[in-house]
């Protein structure tokens, strides 16, 4: 129902509240009746008198919870026990399309025994649902403009799951020729605290698993290929690579962990 420019809304309605003038209490003999209203104001409304709530809280809060600011990632202190233990860590999981990142990603945080999520530059992209930017159409300032703004997003929560206590692992692909997809806009989101970790299995296993895809997430075969091309740049960048041609989902997500610990006790330069 629409109401014009200017005249009067109906009074809010309690919980459990049924029809206006109507109340889930029988009206007996006796019964107080309605609350108190107060007197028409010229153009407005009676109703129950106003009730006022105590003032906002003099912090940012979400219900009792507060909401601390997210900074830069600092680096993790090194774990006192193998693998990353219960260290807090950011991590960004690089590979080509059908590298199984978000998969390893996934498996690799269920499996913490610490509080851990897990955070795909992809799904963020695609949660705009009309007039999404889809890379394969061509690469133009739309679809980088939504990258950036997906990539800021994930950088975000990312120090907000952190400031909570909470590690998290991000994945993308990044390229080492490109920068505006490369580390550095990571690094200025998130912090450089942010541990990177190379996934990159042979052409053959990617256009295998590339092929199993369906939707916008399924590339040509010419692309995977010139994808992957460009990610053997990362050969001789520092950064840990992971070859997982003839590992499973599991033993790569144990390499992946091995990896982060020392990391975590000699960063990569980058």
């Amino acid at each position: 129902m629409q109401h014009a420019v200017g005249a009067p809304l109906p009074p809010p309605q309690g919980p459990g509240s049924g029809p206006v003038g109507w109340s889930h209490q029988a009206q007996h003999p006796g019964h107080p009746g309605p609350p108190p209203t107060t007197p028409p104001a010229p153009g407005g409304w009676s109703g129950p008198a106003p009730h006022h709530a105590p003032g906002p809280p003099s912090r940012e809060t979400t219900g009792h919870v507060q909401l601390p600011p997210g900074g830069p990632v600092p680096l993790p202190a090194p774990p006192a026990e193998p693998g990353t233990g219960s260290a807090t860590l950011a991590v960004l999981l690089i590979g080509p399309a059908g590298a199984g990142k978000t998969t390893v990603a996934k498996l690799w945080a269920s499996r913490r025994r610490v509080p851990t999520a897990h955070v795909s530059l992809d799904d963020v992209r695609e949660w705009v649902c009309s007039g999404f930017a889809d890379p394969q159409a061509g690469w133009n300032d739309h679809s980088e403009a939504q990258y950036r703004l997906a990539r800021r997003t994930c950088g975000f929560a990312a120090r907000n799951f952190l400031a909570n206590g909470i590690s998290c692992i991000l994945d993308d692909a990044v390229f080492p020729d490109r920068p505006v997809v490369g580390l550095g806009g990571w690094k200025r989101h998130v912090g450089p605290g942010l541990l990177p970790v190379v996934l990159l299995p042979g052409l053959e296993i990617v256009l295998e698993r590339n092929a199993a895809r369906s939707g916008n997430r399924r590339l040509s075969d010419e692309e995977v290929a010139r994808i992957h091309g460009r990610m053997a740049g990362w050969y001789g960048s520092g950064l840990p690579i992971i070859d997982n041609s003839t590992y499973d989902v599991e033993t790569t997500a144990r390499v992946l962990d091995d990896i982060l610990a020392r990391s975590i006790a000699s960063p990569p330069a980058w």
